[in-house]
């Protein structure tokens, strides 16, 4: 493993939201932040679980980077390894708020599965393998690039909604419209990356 980069772990995380969102900058998890930014409440049902499970994500994948990968020369194997803890994540993490509150989970449960499949997570734990993170690097940065894809999407939905109410061009309606959002979003946050640039 290379050696750790020197950032400060508060200084990725800032970075990861903004100069470096890992949606609007890699584009990253576009699937989910299209189809799921109709509806304000959902957005943000789908934000709070992708932090959630980034954040957890990054520190596990982590730990099996350092600890099973490495050790053991599979660095080949990585993406299915990392595929299985993101998948297991979800899976404990859907049991756990079903237990704790049923309430939560009917209304986070239909979000819950399409996390697994959610490549901005799988991203996130790729850059922290390549990039030689530390620990509180790994855990910084996924969490901060959850909130950069959970601010993302919330921008979006909000900015949806108001569309929704004001005249669009008919060649312009659904689709057309929520791309160059999209486009608008990314030029406005790449405006940000004068700030701080994550190596």
């Amino acid at each position: 493993m290379n050696a750790e980069p020197l950032v400060n772990p508060v200084v990725l995380f800032f970075a990861s939201i903004f100069t470096s969102n890992i949606l609007l900058s890699n584009f990253l998890g576009m699937c989910s932040f299209i189809s799921i930014s109709k509806d304000k409440t959902s957005a943000y049902g789908l934000g709070l679980a992708v932090t959630v499970v980034m954040t957890i994500c990054a520190a596990v994948s982590w730990l099996v980077l350092r600890y099973l990968i490495l050790p053991l020369d599979i660095e080949y194997l990585s993406f299915i390894i990392f595929i299985i803890v993101i998948a297991a994540v979800v899976q404990m993490l859907e049991m756990i708020i079903d237990r704790v509150s049923p309430a939560l989970y009917m209304s986070l449960g239909i979000f819950l599965p399409l996390i697994t499949v959610n490549c901005a997570i799988l991203g996130a734990i790729l850059f922290m393998q390549i990039r030689s993170y530390g620990f509180l690097q790994a855990v910084a940065f996924g969490a901060g690039s959850g909130m950069g894809w959970w601010l993302a999407i919330m921008l979006l939905a909000s900015i949806r909604k108001r569309i929704e109410n004001n005249p669009v061009p008919a060649g312009l309606k659904g689709a057309g419209i929520t791309m160059v959002t999209i486009g608008f979003m990314a030029m406005a946050f790449i405006g940000f990356s004068g700030m701080i640039a994550v190596q």
